[in-house]
């Protein structure tokens, strides 16, 4: 990519258009979850609606997913599962989980309609089956709908809010996303809205500082269509723009699976930022772990490259990715006795074995002294349940006996999965704000194009559950043009 590829995309004027090749009261861009619902909610307020889509099919980085949608404050399914939650707790959680950036303004609007938006969900062809799954941080393995999907029963949050699982999954074997958008799909051809693929959005067109349409590249040609009310950027984020991740968010290029499609390559943002909108976050990353399942792995202990335990365990995946790669520099390493190990869900094996800490600190390359006093530091305690440094659960306390096995969980031999969490500022209602925090008239966006309540944290389902909710209301603000 060249180094323009990381600059503003300025906008087209509307004088120099001569003739619109498609004209609608909303334009919406991209047609992964965000996109959809945006579409959906317009078209069910009255809107005409035209969707460019960059593939040749609708689903992008929603589809690819797990499926798990962040839903909690008491949902049917929580509630049929035996779960007590409030929109209160919940929001305690999320604000604490995603970071002292987290948008509170949008965790609030979010926990607080969250019952409602699991029933438009329900209601427009989502199903979720009353079965709760014991192992936490991904999605079940079979259609179970409810899930711990962020370190809710963990510390430090089980001091922040009453712990409940929040992870909501389709009622789908296993990684549920495909089933999730086909869902979604259909709802949006139901709403008889337009749908255009192998679509490129190329650029914004502006009336005397107004959004009013967009240039797309379809089939090799350059049409431009009218949006009579508003266009919704819902294109993805920029995990496949190297020169932009490398100018805001470097370390995300260490890890081996970056999480998207080729068409996360920020170009609805640089659109954005070409009619003078704000970005957000655009350091902040995820990065995942498959540390489990089972569950049952996390008895062992986690130490970096000075042989130190510096996080509990049992902790979500994400918060132990993102603490290893960010805070640790990404050396990150497995210990476990016979008793502990277990072969995890992507086959991690003990690539150093030895009955002595000492010799796996000469192998390894740590400190001498290191690992051992790690060690009895942790076996001390641990005799009597206890982790007084790091607060795992008391259930997760083991001895750790020799012989002992080390899993190398370095970035360099690790699976670390990445995308960004960083995009365009919106409020509430998915309007795109400028700087001083004033709205671009016309435009609203949702979905990873924006900074949404994953700010410096994340938990798994919150893309699905920010994209499909604040999709909804970009959508419905576009389709009645709220400028604020």
């Amino acid at each position: 990519m060249t180094t323009a590829s990381i600059e503003p995309i300025d906008p087209s004027d509307a004088s120099a258009i001569t003739n619109w090749d498609l004209q609608s009261d909303v334009v919406v861009v991209g047609l992964g979850c965000a996109g959809a619902c945006a579409t959906i909610d317009a078209a069910e307020h009255g809107a005409d609606v035209v969707v460019l889509e960059a593939a040749a099919t609708g689903g992008g980085t929603s589809a690819m997913s797990g499926g798990l949608i962040y839903l909690g404050g008491g949902t049917p399914i929580q509630e049929a599962c035996g779960f007590t939650d409030t929109p209160e707790a919940m929001a305690a959680f999320l604000e604490a989980a995603c970071g002292p950036v987290a948008d509170v303004g949008k965790v609030a609007a979010y926990c607080e309609r969250s019952i409602e938006h699991f029933d438009w969900l329900v209601g427009h062809g989502v199903p979720f089956e009353p079965r709760f799954c014991a192992e936490p941080d991904r999605e079940p393995h079979d259609d179970s709908g409810l899930v711990f999907s962020g370190g809710e029963s963990s510390w430090p949050f089980t001091e922040i809010a009453p712990p409940a699982p929040r992870g909501h999954h389709p009622r789908f074997p296993d990684a549920a996303g495909g089933f999730l958008m086909q869902r979604l799909s259909d709802a949006v051809a139901a709403t008889g809205a337009t749908v255009v693929t192998d679509a490129v959005a190329m650029q914004l067109i502006v009336d005397d500082g107004a959004v009013v349409g967009i240039a797309a590249d379809v089939d090799g040609r350059r049409k431009h269509v009218r949006a009579r009310s508003g266009v919704v950027l819902a294109a993805g984020g920029f995990t496949f723009n190297h020169d932009m991740v490398r100018r805001h968010c470097p370390q995300a290029l260490r890890p081996n699976v970056p999480i998207g499609t080729q068409f996360d390559d920020g170009r609805a943002i640089r659109m954005g930022q070409g009619v003078g909108a704000a970005t957000v976050g655009m350091e902040h990353i995820e990065v995942g772990l498959p540390i489990g399942p089972p569950h049952s792995i996390v008895r062992g202990i986690l130490v970096n490259g000075q042989g130190e335990r510096f996080i509990n365990e049992d902790t979500y995946a994400g918060r132990l990715g993102r603490t290893s790669l960010l805070d640790q520099d990404g050396h990150m390493y497995f210990v476990h006795s016979d008793k502990t190990f277990a072969v995890n869900i992507v086959g991690y094996k003990a690539k150093w074995v030895a009955d002595a800490p000492a010799e796996l600190e000469a192998e390894i390359g740590f400190p001498a002294g290191s690992l051992t006093a790690t060690l009895d530091r942790y076996n001390r305690f641990a005799t009597n349940g206890a982790d007084p440094d790091f607060h795992k659960a008391p259930e997760w306390v083991v001895p750790l006996i020799p012989p002992y096995g080390v899993v190398d969980m370095t970035v360099e031999h690790s699976f670390y999965a990445t995308f960004t969490l960083g995009g365009l500022r919106t409020n509430v209602d998915g309007a795109v704000l400028t700087p001083a925090g004033t709205a671009v008239p016309g435009l609203y966006a949702a979905g990873r194009t924006t900074a949404g309540i994953g700010g410096a944290g994340y938990v798994s389902g919150i893309s699905l559950g920010d994209g499909t909710f604040f999709g909804r209301r970009a959508g419905t603000s576009a389709a009645t043009d709220r400028r604020v």
